[in-house]
């Protein structure tokens, strides 16, 4: 009932703004008639004057008398020739605004509003979310913000407003489960993440020494080492960072969910991927560096063992659109193009990744995701 008042009541105040200039009209036409026939019952006034002091005869002043009769008339009638009549197109504009255009408006909110609903205040949507992840979001923050140093809701909330890419907050919120709780390896990889994030994937001198931190409370923590290996790779030091990468691959798992994508750091820095010399590996992934290639690659230049890498890359971009149903080789290759610095091409291929891989789908997710660390435009692109 609540919400029909106050529709109720803007309606009349939206009217009364846009009927204000019309009456105002109206008003001044209406004062200009009035001031018109003051001036004629002036003169008359100032006629009978004239005709007792003999200035006049009374055929004159009958004369004047019958002229200035018929004026008066006129102006109190509104028909005076010098007032301005009223527009006929506002009578029409006035119901517009009157009726047409609340009714409008009423039509529009049946179509396209939800009546039905039964009304929802905030306080209730915050005790009951649900699934909800924005009211869930709003009630962490409610509870923060009556008792924001509870270390624990902040290490909770961060992590979600990294997925949310909220990154500012996310920033906040990790600096504060850190002060609060302590430093600890998730929360010092959230905290570097969420730098990346504002930094559009670079790995900046503050975000090492956080990732380094975490490498002094864990030192094989895998997502640390790849990100400081990352960060001589973007520094030009590609010696560096394959030997980074090559000792991180070494130390993984062979089933580590990482090692694909440490293998295309690898060679594209010019080393050998893990287990590709490994007896019998005559078949590569799509896109990774055969035996041959390998082997190539050790006598190149830079210039020519980029141009190889950029070959790779092109093939496993032909081999996917052959065969899209490979969800990590649209991985590898969206990271690859982003490496190589060709943002328009790292674009097209996830658009054609998530064709085969909808952002529905888990899959399509971790694409979007990665889209956004790595800096590629995910604009048009729904989740």
């Amino acid at each position: 009932m609540l919400f029909w008042i106050l529709v109720a009541v803007l309606t009349a105040v939206v009217a009364a703004i846009l009927l204000y200039p019309l009456l105002r009209g109206a008003k001044a036409a209406e004062n200009l008639r009035a001031g018109e026939a003051a001036v004629y019952r002036d003169q008359l006034r100032e006629l009978d004057r004239d005709l007792n002091g003999g200035l006049i005869t009374p055929e004159e002043a009958d004369y004047a008398r019958a002229e200035i009769g018929r004026r008066l008339i006129a102006v109190s009638a509104g028909e005076s020739e010098e007032a301005p009549k009223p527009a006929r197109h506002h009578r029409f504009t006035e119901a517009f605004v009157l009726l047409v255009l609340p009714l409008l408006g009423l039509c529009l909110y049946l179509t396209t509003g939800r009546p039905d609903l039964p009304a929802q205040p905030l306080e209730a949507r915050l005790e009951n979310p649900g699934n909800d992840v924005a009211v869930l979001i709003a009630k962490a923050e409610r509870h923060l913000a009556q008792s924001p140093d509870d270390g624990k809701g902040w290490d909770v909330l961060a992590p979600i407003y990294l997925r949310t890419m909220r990154v500012n907050d996310a920033q906040l919120a990790y600096r504060n489960a850190i002060r609060l709780l302590g430093p600890s390896p998730a929360r010092l990889d959230g905290l570097a993440e969420t730098l990346m994030a504002v930094s559009d994937g670079v790995v900046t001198e503050e975000t090492r020494q956080v990732l380094e931190q975490s490498l002094t409370l864990e030192p094989d923590n895998p997502r640390a080492r790849f990100y400081v290996a990352l960060s001589m790779e973007q520094a030009g030091r590609s010696d560096e960072a394959r030997k980074a990468f090559e000792a991180l691959a070494k130390q993984s798992p062979a089933d580590a969910p990482w090692l694909p994508l440490v293998n295309e750091h690898i060679a594209m820095n010019g080393g050998a991927p893990a287990g590709a010399a490994a007896p019998g590996a005559n078949q590569a992934a799509p896109g990774n560096p055969t035996q041959q290639d390998v082997a190539a690659a050790e006598n190149m230049s830079a210039g020519d063992r980029q141009q190889m890498i950029r070959g790779m890359v092109e093939s496993l971009d032909a081999k996917l659109s052959a065969e899209p149903n490979n969800f990590e080789g649209w991985v590898r290759l969206v990271r690859s193009y982003a490496v190589l610095n060709d943002k328009d091409r790292a674009a097209a291929a996830l658009k054609r990744g998530l064709a085969a891989f909808p952002p529905p789908g888990e899959q399509g997710r971790q694409l979007l995701a990665m889209a956004k660390e790595l800096g590629i435009s995910t604009e048009g692109l729904s989740e």
